[in-house]
């Protein structure tokens, strides 16, 4: 907790000792109110006071119970600023380092984790700092100040305050020994929670094609009951604290009262009226004290949640980033859109066994090198290795000539133009979402735009829309088929304009004729570029430069498809599987 805090500008700082000055003041107030209280009280009983007397320390106390009011107003809008403005910052912070994270990183954090800590944590530690501020500083100062005023007034009301104290620290101290651990795993339940309900939503028309609603709702009932199983008993517990609270505070006056009461029928006339006023100001202040050590429990029960959301924040801004920035900014060599493998091997940072092993080639600009092998042969993971969302176990991969380690990432980046395995869409118009190829910002030209949908294929089912490029398209792309959400990001590559293309598997949801009409587009207008494509179709792949065949993660063929159809039978295999020898011989 106290390494976020850290995160305080001077203007939080300032917050922070404007609202100690406001608290102490309230406090000052809060605890002279007794004082007048007492003055009444002997003014009440003594012969010959007059109403204007009694009125005038009235008329102090609604001052002090006023100017108290002011402070804690103002002081609750600055403890709102300062905990508001802190999660704002926090939660920037945590979508940053996440923006940043390689795949490793958010391999190790699941999607559900990284939003529950995103939103639930975050509020938990701004809820403990909104209402931390106000009893963490006031709470000490009135117990103190309290104590110091009450001190010299009876040993005997001193040691029934002290007693009560005592028997309310013992409860909290059980309180807190029982709920702790458990609001530890309230926060990893809250995950468990989100990710079923994520799965949940995005399979939902998987869930339904299968009628398997009933066994999603009792998957989600299991961790449903083990989460409020668990807040049940935390708030059972806590429930206890207030019922003990008001019952200290109640025992308390009664044994001031009832200890006082002898002590007023032992002591002389002449004393007894003080002593009466010495009553009614230490149960006050008594009062004062407990509800110092009340405020305390507050922020014992509200600080191991917002504990353990800090330490889940903490977990994820501390994460090393494995793949680190280079220093290359600017093009070093003449070898544009050149990508060479050497010698390459890898494995998965959790992992045991190498993925790929000992892979070498050359993709020289202007030229399409095509990969294919079986389901789990490496190829995505092959391709993933040039734009770094791993980084290689041995080896080098080399674009342009150099070590892609040595560029920075936002440098390699954007001389690749990248096609996922799985379209991802976003949330905005057509025309948003293809120009978002532009670092995000969408300032290609509209002109640019249409062409590169025209050369994907796209402008027929776009032209057709009801606010053509304009039109909206769904997170996800879920208003939207397959096929046309593989086309617009392919849109999206091209109106990068990059030197190389990386396209992983982009033409499964194509029909045949759509494909084959795309790539002799694509090829006309990426003449210039170097095309690296993952495929399952042959089809796809029959006019490629050079064909790598993977098998078990090792290259096993490399060559042109006639070359191949000679020398590699996983080719061989490959290819007789999806279309007859003529349709070969002829591609």
């Amino acid at each position: 907790m106290l390494k976020l805090l850290k995160d305080f500008t001077k203007k939080d700082y300032l917050i922070i000792f404007i609202a100690i000055l406001l608290i102490v003041f309230q406090v000052w107030l809060d605890l002279k109110l007794p004082d007048y209280m007492s003055e009444i009280t002997v003014l009440v009983q003594t012969e010959g006071s007059q109403m204007s007397e009694i009125l005038e320390q009235g008329g102090y106390m609604l001052f002090c119970a006023g100017g108290s009011l002011v402070s804690a107003i103002i002081v609750g809008y600055l403890a709102s600023l300062l905990s508001a403005s802190f999660s704002r910052t926090l939660m920037k912070k945590l979508f940053e380092k996440v923006e940043n994270f390689g795949m490793e990183e958010i391999n190790k954090f699941s999607t559900s984790s990284l939003i529950t800590r995103t939103t639930n944590d975050v509020t938990n530690i701004q809820m403990f700092i909104s209402m931390g501020l106000q009893m963490l500083i006031k709470a000490p100062i009135t117990a103190v100040w309290a104590v110091l005023k009450i001190l010299n007034k009876s040993w005997q009301w001193s040691a029934v305050t002290g007693v009560a104290v005592l028997f309310l620290l013992v409860t909290v101290s059980i309180l807190m020994f029982l709920v702790l651990p458990r609001f530890k795993r309230v926060q990893s339940l809250i995950d468990n929670i989100n990710g079923l309900t994520r799965e949940n939503l995005t399979g939902l028309r998987v869930v339904r094609a299968f009628n398997a609603e009933e066994y999603q709702q009792d998957k989600f009932e299991v961790g449903n009951k083990e989460l409020t199983g668990t807040q049940l008993f935390n708030q059972r517990a806590m429930a206890l604290m207030s019922p003990v609270m008001y019952l200290i505070m109640n025992l308390v006056t009664l044994a001031i009262y009832v200890v006082g009461s002898h002590l007023i029928d032992a002591t002389g006339m002449a004393d007894k009226i003080t002593l009466f006023g010495n009553m009614v100001v230490f149960s006050s202040y008594a009062m004062q004290v407990i509800a110092s050590f009340l405020m305390l429990a507050v922020i014992f029960i509200m600080y191991p949640r917002a504990s353990v959301s800090a330490d889940r924040i903490a977990e994820v801004l501390d994460s090393r980033a494995h793949i680190k920035d280079g220093n290359i900014n600017t093009d070093t060599t003449d070898k544009k859109g050149e990508i060479e493998f050497k010698n390459v091997s890898f494995k998965y940072p959790d992992g045991d066994e190498y993925v790929l092993k000992n892979i070498s080639f050359t993709a020289k600009k202007g030229e399409t090198v095509a990969i294919i092998g079986s389901t789990g042969s490496g190829k995505t993971t092959l391709i993933n290795l040039i734009p770094r969302f791993y980084d290689v176990t041995e080896g080098e991969v080399l674009v342009d000539g150099v070590n892609v380690k040595d560029y920075s990432q936002n440098f390699l980046h954007n001389k690749l133009g990248y096609v996922p395995q799985r379209a991802v869409m976003f949330s905005g118009s057509v025309n948003y979402n293809v120009s978002y190829g532009d670092n995000g910002k969408g300032e290609i030209p509209e002109e640019k735009i249409k062409k590169a949908i025209s050369i994907a294929q796209a402008t027929d089912f776009v032209e057709k829309m009801p606010e053509k490029y304009e039109s909206h398209i769904a997170q996800g792309g879920t208003n939207i088929s397959g096929g046309q959400k593989q086309r617009l990001a392919i849109a999206r590559a091209i109106a990068r304009s990059p030197e190389i293309y990386i396209f992983d598997d982009s033409f499964s949801a194509l029909d045949y004729k759509t494909d084959f009409m795309l790539r002799d587009e694509l090829n006309k207008y990426t003449k210039d570029s170097t095309n690296i494509i993952v495929a399952q179709r042959i089809g796809t792949i029959l006019n490629a430069d050079k064909i790598i065949v993977l098998e078990n993660g090792e290259c096993v063929g490399m060559g042109t498809h006639k070359e191949l159809l000679e020398n590699c039978k996983v080719y061989q295999e490959i290819a007789y599987s999806q279309l007859s020898k003529e349709e070969l011989e002829n591609g």
